[in-house]
């Protein structure tokens, strides 16, 4: 399986070169998704062999990188269920722009760093040394940058690119240093010597704050997250999609790499800052989101949401591990894992949905939308069941994870640290205000986007998608189904992943009675997703059936009311803007120190009223803000070296290594 993995690798970035050379061509999209579409998909089907197999672990050296080193490969459970992650994200991803690539502008742009970004992902999975898992995340990051700067003649793209690159820089420099930290003064950047070291407690420590740094930048936690509401927009909608949906969960593997895996036993403060920052990461993922009103800035900003809500379960992990309760610990594991997987899957399904949206209409701000389910009957069916899923209603699989995590939660009543006692339950009340909060998102989402009437020409001369992105989006809306009403093969799938990492496991789900769950025992909880959707089914066929047999069956058609006009505009219908008031209202004035300003002319003055709202980044402007002013000035100060005379610099220099060996000097 390692080998096939790796052929992969390079057969994508083969791909990648014959795509440089020939993305001019007519026939180059088809080449290169076609293609990026078999080898995930046969990389699928031998990840998922050795995750359910239970194979063992499998391990290959290669004479590249450093000299002394080499390149070591490595492939277990942990990077098993990952690589179904990312393969699973690309097949369904290269499929969709089998149709949605063939209006892209500018492919030449586009297909060399796409088939290049799913080599990186990869590669970073099956890296097992510091210097190439560092490589291969750097690699990834560059072509991801490349694509989001794909549409470069566009200002907000070449911004969102620019900090794009900063932040994964900085991550990268973190997870360097993290790395360093594990290496110890012997140097072994061989992960298998990482495990046998065993570092000192503080050590750990520093390599769970640079990792929660480095790997966190790149998920997307509050308040690294800054460049992720600005590239996903910025990027194709296929490419917003394995971002969102793909690299972000990369990002999670590399956190759970070091920190469960290379960095020791952890102590049970670790799981302080993990829980707080996940938990703020939820809400405020979540309110960032209700106040957008394009589409993908809200699907982004819903990432930072479901990455908090990951990062809290990964924070229970922690805690229950350090203090000797491997039950819970597996529960806790096994949630944020399925998060992972389930989360790939809707959000994936939602961009998709905006890419299909934005072809149809050529518009992204719900404003301007309206009306499609009359126009796009199959996408806004499916969109629905992203919609359902990322809301966490049953019985899809977003419920199914966010259940599991809350059932974590309950158990923390038995963690010894009152610290944590009091934390984990307010952390708690913060996941259940997000999942709140993120239905009122979606039914807005939903609503002024799908319902209605169109409110522009663009949206009323909508039509349906092409099959390819149809067929992806189906694919993508039955697997959220399917995990959802049975749910507990997908548990007991990531056995093997809790085995490696917490030294146990959930128990076997696929025994229960009635396919139920039960994640400890059955006199505390359990769920039953399949009897949840036959009592859907049935309950909704019973309800329709009754409707039709005894309701009047003419055809009544009248004019939407609006205060007694008869012919109300497409302009009166509740707006993104109007739906999100109440809750900007109650949040804004704190979180984002929202201000309204209405202005309503007098009796008998026909100009129009208007109604102006202002918003406030409060993680831009205090941290980010300042340090770009910073950089800036420093900037201009320095570059008045670039006009210094010869005798200038070469008496800058002198005094350079005059000042050199002062240091040295003192030091000895």
């Amino acid at each position: 399986m390692l080998v096939i993995a790796l052929a992969g690798a390079a057969a994508l970035l083969a791909l990648a070169a014959i795509a440089a050379i020939s993305a001019g061509a007519t026939a180059a999209p088809r080449i290169v998704y076609g293609t990026s579409l078999v080898i995930a998909t046969v990389s699928l089907v031998e990840a998922a062999t050795q995750l359910l197999g239970w194979a063992a672990p499998q391990t290959l050296t290669l004479p590249f990188g450093v000299p002394w080193l080499g390149a070591h490969f490595h492939l277990d459970a942990l990077s098993a269920f990952f690589l179904v992650v990312v393969d699973l994200g690309a097949a369904s991803t290269s499929l969709f722009a089998l149709g949605y690539g063939r209006h892209e502008q500018a492919p030449q742009r586009v297909l060399p760093f796409y088939a290049a970004f799913l080599a990186g992902m990869t590669l970073v999975l099956l890296a097992d040394d510091a210097f190439t898992f560092v490589l291969s995340w750097e690699f990834m990051s560059l072509t991801s940058w490349a694509l989001v700067t794909a549409h470069h003649r566009v200002p907000e793209n070449v911004r969102a690119g620019y900090v794009y690159l900063v932040m994964a820089s900085f991550g990268t420099l973190a997870l360097l240093l993290a790395f360093g930290v594990l290496a110890g003064p012997d140097g072994h950047y061989v992960f298998s010597q990482m495990r046998a070291t065993h570092p000192a407690a503080a050590l750990g420590a520093l390599a769970l704050v640079l990792a929660l740094i480095g790997a966190g930048s790149k998920a997307g936690i509050v308040p690294l997250h800054a460049w992720l509401p600005l590239a996903h927009p910025a990027a194709p909608s296929q490419v917003s999609a394995l971002m969102s949906g793909v690299m972000t969960k990369v990002a999670i593997y590399g956190f759970v790499r070091i920190v469960l895996d290379l960095a020791g036993a952890p102590a049970w403060w670790w799981s302080i800052p993990v829980l707080t920052l996940g938990g703020i990461t939820a809400v405020l993922g979540v309110l960032y989101a209700l106040m957008q009103h394009d589409l993908k800035r809200l699907l982004a900003y819903h990432t930072v949401e479901n990455i908090g809500i990951i990062f809290i379960g990964l924070g229970l992990a922690l805690a229950f591990k350090a203090y000797g309760m491997p039950a819970a610990a597996a529960l806790a594991l096994t949630a944020a894992l399925l998060h992972v997987f389930n989360h790939s899957l809707f959000k994936s399904l939602l961009f998709f949905g905006t890419g299909a949206v934005l072809t149809a209409t050529g518009e992204r701000d719900m404003e301007h939308l309206g009306g499609l389910i009359r126009r796009m009957p199959q996408t806004a069916f499916v969109f629905l069941v992203g919609c359902a899923a990322i809301s966490a209603l049953p019985p899809l699989n977003g419920f199914v994870s966010e259940w599991l995590t809350f059932q974590a939660i309950l158990l923390s009543p038995h963690l010894p640290s009152w610290g944590l006692k009091l934390l984990v339950p307010a952390v708690g009340a913060l996941l259940a205000l997000a999942a709140a909060l993120a239905a009122a998102c979606f039914v807005k989402a939903y609503g002024i986007t799908f319902l209605g009437r169109p409110r522009t020409s663009a949206a009323a001369a909508a039509a349906e998608t092409d099959g390819f992105s149809l067929a992806a989006m189906f694919l993508l809306a039955a697997l959220c189904l399917i995990a959802g009403i049975l749910p507990g093969l997908f548990i007991d799938a990531l056995a093997p992943v809790s085995w490696v990492l917490i030294g146990a496991r959930m128990p076997v789900q696929i025994g229960v009675p009635w396919l139920s769950i039960v994640p400890i025992a059955q006199s505390r909880s359990s769920y039953d997703g399949l009897l949840v959707f036959l009592f859907m089914i049935i309950s909704g066929g019973l309800a329709a059936s009754a409707i039709h047999r005894f309701a009047s069956d003419r055809l009544r058609r009248a004019p939407a009311w609006d205060c007694g006009y008869s012919d109300a505009s497409p302009a009166t219908q509740y707006t993104a803007m109007s739906f999100a008031q109440p809750i900007r209202r109650v949040f804004g004035s704190f979180v984002f120190r929202a201000r309204e300003r209405g202005e309503m002319p007098p009796p008998g003055d026909m100009r129009a009223a208007r109604l102006s709202v202002e918003l406030h980044d409060p993680v831009w402007e205090t941290l980010y803000a300042p340090l770009a002013a910073f950089v800036g000035f420093g900037a201009e100060r320095l570059n008045r070296l670039q006009f210094l005379t010869i005798r200038q610099f070469l008496s800058l220099v002198f005094a350079a290594l005059v000042a050199l060996l002062l240091v040295l000097a003192l030091w000895s």
